[in-house]
């Protein structure tokens, strides 16, 4: 691995940064004092803060040279709302919060090239470092662009990174096209009429005209659906009634859509609306559909992927650079996608072994409640925002 020396040396300094985060974990725009963090190591580098976009967003500039050409290099920031089960020194002192997907570690990599950068402007142009709060199910990354982000920073391209368990160190993954589906939430009510469960003639029964609903939702994968284009539908929830003998008067169906396109969830939602429409009533019930888009899918463009991988190509060699395989998670980076050409790649995060004495006995993956981000990823991720932004801006 070619990593930059300066960046190794302040290796520990960047660290400690890290597990001060990881220990004062806040939610998605209660990220107050990880902003305050952020913006006074910035400041104290010498770089241009500004605050407020997104809420507790957080945006650093470095300018050198006069080239008007503008890269954007975003990490995000908040936690998540569950319980540590590491008892390490740095764990959470927050009961029910926890940097459980690493947003601390995207956070320090991202303050490590911001401290090399400020030192060594070895570029011709501006690089917008965006500490964007919100992305568990905030879209934070929408709530920033739509307070003027791009316009108070423009930018010719954007790129993000996430880091990956299972992945080994010294690798990343990339890809063009899309890596992350798209993530969308419905709600169906079933209206009949309630009554005695002795006698059912006397009722229309909401639970059976929900099992009906959700069989046929399925349809619309096998039978509506191109066979090749890729989507998940998924019910989660099914509440209804309150006693053994008593038929409802409503049940309620919950769940998840996943695509990788907006066209294939467009079909989805379509055909959702016209079974929840038609097929109650052949029961003698009605039905009715709320389906909230959450965030879009994240979509690489093809230039900035190819740039990325030679970027990345050049710190760790050809043969640590893999194709990202899709996952149906999804990512709010997707936002910034949609309006700038950039990309989003994913940096190895290890297997687990990388974890101190007292850490949780569950595996070291996302969303777990004894995950750790990989303090040896710092350096490596730092190197690579650095090389990427001198290429783009090269002097």
């Amino acid at each position: 691995m070619n990593l930059i020396d300066p960046i190794v040396q302040f290796h520990h300094e960047i660290r400690d940064i890290r597990r001060d985060i990881h220990a004062h974990p806040e939610l998605r725009f209660q990220e107050t004092r990880t902003a305050d963090l952020i913006a006074e190591r910035l400041q104290a580098w010498g770089i241009e803060v500004t605050r407020g976009l997104g809420g507790t967003g957080v945006v650093g500039r470095i300018r050198a040279g006069t080239s008007t050409r503008a890269i954007g290099l975003r990490a995000d920031i908040d936690a998540l709302p569950m319980q540590e089960h590491n008892e390490f020194a740095h764990r959470s002192r927050h009961a029910g919060k926890m940097h459980a997907c690493g947003h601390d570690g995207h956070t320090a990599m991202l303050l490590g090239a911001a401290r090399y950068l400020s030192q060594h402007r070895d570029f011709d142009g501006t690089v917008n470092l965006i500490f964007q709060p919100a992305e568990e199910g905030g879209a934070g990354a929408q709530r920033m662009i739509d307070d003027g982000l791009f316009e108070q920073f423009p930018c010719d391209a954007v790129f993000g990174m996430h880091n990956w368990p299972g992945q080994k160190v010294g690798q990343f993954a990339l890809r063009e096209g899309p890596v992350m589906a798209g993530s969308n939430e419905f709600t169906i009510t079933i209206s009949g009429k309630g009554g005695h469960a002795a006698m059912p003639h006397l009722s229309t029964d909401p639970v059976l005209v929900a099992t009906h609903v959700v069989q046929a939702l399925q349809s619309i994968l096998t039978r509506n659906k191109k066979p090749i284009d890729t989507a998940v539908l998924s019910v989660t929830q099914i509440h209804a009634g309150e006693a053994f003998n008593v038929i409802p008067d409503s049940a309620t169906i919950c769940g998840t859509v996943r695509t990788f396109t907006v066209e294939t969830l467009d079909l989805i939602e379509a055909r959702m609306n016209a079974i929840v429409a038609q097929l109650p009533p052949a029961f003698g019930a009605a039905g009715t559909l709320r389906f909230h888009r959450n965030y879009p899918p994240t979509i690489n463009h093809g230039p900035e992927t190819d740039f990325a991988r030679g970027v990345l190509h050049d710190v760790v060699g050809p043969e640590n650079v893999f194709d990202f395989e899709p996952t149906m998670g999804s990512e709010d980076f997707a936002f910034m996608l949609q309006v700038k050409p950039g990309c989003y790649i994913l940096i190895g995060n290890g297997d687990g072994t990388h974890r101190e004495f007292g850490h949780g006995l569950g595996p070291c993956m996302l969303h777990n409640p004894s995950y750790d981000f990989n303090d040896d990823l710092i350096p490596l991720g730092a190197t690579y925002w650095v090389r990427l932004a001198e290429r783009f801006l090269r002097a």
